[in-house]
């Protein structure tokens, strides 16, 4: 259905479906295996494609989260940044701390990444570190973790900076919008305010002169206040139609500690208002957020105006959702905490340090990232997409290998003399060489699965002769006939390996000998199981299985 899409819409509204098979191909492994199958799916796709005008085709893209790509980007698929400046522009990440980046957090980083590379710009890295709320906390560990994900998909940040570093900008900021009179400091309970917003009423601290709030605002940073009671409020219109947006609180007092500056500081700035300071004295030009925080650019930009700052330009896109992901850190650094996962590269979380750890490549997150464009729409993306992008880069560099996850023994009666058989390294790669398989007949391993759906039938073992499957198998012949079924098998001897799957789960499996002596980092495909990257060698050989 994308490809047809895409197809479509680059072609007067009608999708070829030759081309649209092409790149289903290129995108899966395995499938020319399945082309019987596949072909009259795709011709009833692409009917069921042609016959939408091309504005329906387009919704639907739109729905879909992807993006149709301009000939001027196509590589990108990313729109033009509006009044950009070739060397002028300046962007920013602003990460929480709260534990590594996911696979959900990729899609801010990369496209800021790309926008400042396209624009020859800067991109800042400036830790979003304030005291947020009691259930999202800072962890410690988090910063280093981050530059590290940064570093592992090559995004290169020009500068660092640290909110919790900045808090005395931030209070001599919050001392000059109170001064001007754009600001107060509330001691209403917190059920006076929701019920002030909910009534559209002010509240009788909004007709405290200047003096008086200066003074409850220099209680407040000496500790005369107590938390809880009292915060600093932006005078915004208690009428407005977002109740959301009426008197938004800018500082609010929280006695907590702070990993990084301990007991320093009791009044912490919201979001908004450290990003409406930070974002003028930084020089960002363009502030790339979800959408869903449109009321942080109501705020920023009602605080530009009463200060008399410059206006930047926003960007959105919509939520990205992986079908399958874990996303929420929270929940993650509950489950680590007990125990659940073994940690943030556990294959559970979606971390990128765990599917680095599964073997995925930085450039195939980018390239999945950027296929999904800028749109607004929130997306939830099957992860076969993701996979496919990957594939693409690690296929041609995976050596091929042997293993079986649930072994049959079985013995070839009348088998040829043969100790041994040769097999390529990769079978479209021939001049990469060629390892060797040792072969016992009386002693073979084969699938469960296979063995039992196969039990009494002619089958080919990979690269060495085909049987009649059994318990006790009868040779057949020397040759492997185009039209029977082919099994992956391992002989004696062999090596047991471990493979921790995306679930957590670990399977036993059986390898060839030649598994044994990969490194670190290596990765393999086995046949007929799939892709793995090596995790440890030595006693054991641990792998961590990819995809398919």
């Amino acid at each position: 259905m994308k490809h047809a899409l895409l197809n479509a819409v680059k072609h007067d509204g009608k999708a070829d479906v030759q081309a649209v098979i092409r790149k289903v191909i290129s995108e899966s492994a395995g499938i020319k295996d399945r082309l019987k199958e596949i072909l009259p799916i795709a011709d009833k796709v692409v009917r069921q494609v042609n016959a939408m005008t091309i504005e329906e085709q387009k919704q639907m893209i739109e729905r879909l989260g992807l993006s149709v790509e301009n000939k001027k980007h196509e590589e990108k698929g990313l729109p033009d940044l509006k009044n950009a400046k070739f060397g002028k522009v300046v962007m920013r990440l602003a990460p929480y701390p709260s534990g590594p980046l996911h696979i959900g957090n990729a899609r801010m980083v990369i496209l800021n990444d790309e926008y400042v590379k396209r624009y020859k710009g800067r991109l800042l890295l400036v830790f979003d570190d304030t005291i947020g709320s009691k259930e999202k906390t800072i962890l410690p560990e988090a910063y280093k973790m981050i530059e590290e994900d940064l570093e592992w998909l090559g995004v290169k940040c020009h500068a660092k900076f640290f909110k919790s570093d900045r808090m005395p900008i931030f209070y001599e900021y919050a001392t000059q919008i109170i001064e001007a009179g754009h600001a107060y400091v509330c001691t209403c309970t917190e059920e006076e305010v929701r019920r002030n917003r909910r009534n559209g009423t002010e509240c009788f601290c909004r007709e405290r002169s200047v003096t008086e709030n200066l003074e409850l605002w220099r209680d407040m940073l000496s500790g005369k206040i107590k938390e809880g009671k009292a915060t600093v409020r932006l005078k915004t219109d208690m009428k407005h139609p977002n109740p959301a947006f009426r008197d938004r609180v800018l500082l609010r007092i929280s006695e907590r500690p702070h990993p990084r500056v301990g007991t320093k500081y009791r009044v912490w700035p919201m979001l908004e208002f450290s990003w409406a300071v930070d974002d003028y004295l930084l020089g960002v030009t363009h502030i790339l957020r979800g959408k869903q925080l449109v009321i942080e650019d109501l705020m920023e930009k009602f605080i530009w105006e009463k200060m008399g700052w410059p206006i930047k330009e926003f960007v959105h896109y919509g939520m990205l959702n992986v079908e399958g992901a874990t996303l929420s850190k929270s929940n993650i650094r509950k489950m680590i905490n007990g125990g659940t996962l073994s940690g943030w590269d556990d294959p559970q979380t979606w971390t990128l340090r765990a599917l680095k750890r599964r073997g995925f490549q930085p450039q195939a997150i980018r390239n999945f990232i950027l296929k999904m464009g800028l749109s607004e729409a929130d997306v939830t993306v099957p992860v076969e997409i993701l996979y496919a992008e990957n594939r693409k880069l690690i296929d041609a560099v995976s050596n091929r290998y042997m293993a079986v996850l649930s072994p049959v023994a079985i013995s070839v009666r009348n088998a040829p003399p043969k100790s041994e058989t040769k097999i390529h390294m990769h079978p479209d790669f021939p001049d990469r060489g060629e390892r060797t398989l040792p072969v016992n007949a009386s002693k073979i391993y084969v699938e469960k699965d296979d063995f039992e759906k196969l039990k009494g039938k002619v089958v080919g073992l990979i690269n060495l002769f085909s049987v009649r499957l059994d318990k006790t198998s009868e040779f057949e012949s020397g040759m492997i006939s185009y039209d029977i079924p082919k099994i992956h098998w391992v002989s004696e001897p062999n090596t047991k390996v471990k493979i921790v799957m995306p679930d957590g789960s670990v399977k036993e499996a059986l390898a060839e000998i030649g598994v044994k002596d990969l490194k670190e980092d290596d990765l393999v495909q086995f046949y007929r199981v799939g892709f793995c990257r090596v995790d440890k060698v030595g006693r054991e050989t641990v792998l961590y299985f990819t995809h398919k």
